[in-house]
């Protein structure tokens, strides 16, 4: 459980908030050391970052959105997951389009993911794509035959 003092020491040592950093947590799966990417933490960080930027308080778009000050602020936080309808009624009452938040929520996913991402050497080979031993921009038949014959035709 944290206390009030331990929230105080973990804000103080914290030099800046990454949201990719914040929104990528360790999957619980043994042996398959793999980090999960938490779509709500992401888009609660958008939300926030939205809301600061315009120079807001929780409790003026809460009341605009009709939803109660709590609830928006665990959403922010990524506590809790908005549905479709709790995230229009947020956009609209910061005046931004649904599809800008979830484009730039999309954009920071991205960023996560590559961050990440396995290098090739933690993949089996049986996953690899084969490589061919031919001259780089030609196509090989064992490889793609049915890419051939479309560049071909």
């Amino acid at each position: 459980m944290m206390t009030a003092r331990s929230m105080y020491e973990a804000k103080k040592t914290k030099v800046r908030h990454d949201p990719i950093a914040r929104g990528v947590v360790k999957s619980s799966a043994p042996g398959r050391e793999r980090q999960m990417i938490l779509l709500r933490q992401l888009l609660g960080d958008v939300l926030r970052r939205l809301r600061v930027r315009q120079g807001r308080t929780l409790r003026e778009v809460s009341t605009q959105a009709r939803v109660s000050l709590g609830y928006l602020s665990e959403v922010e936080r990524g506590q809790k997951e908005a549905s479709s309808e709790l995230l229009a009624s947020i956009c609209g009452a910061l005046e931004v389009p649904l599809s800008q938040v979830l484009r730039e929520v999309s954009d920071q996913f991205a960023l996560a993911e590559l961050q990440a991402a396995p290098v090739l050497a933690d993949v089996p080979d049986r996953e690899r794509l084969p490589l061919t031993e031919t001259v780089p921009g030609s196509i090989s038949d064992s490889v793609f035959p049915e890419v051939k014959d479309m560049v071909a035709a």
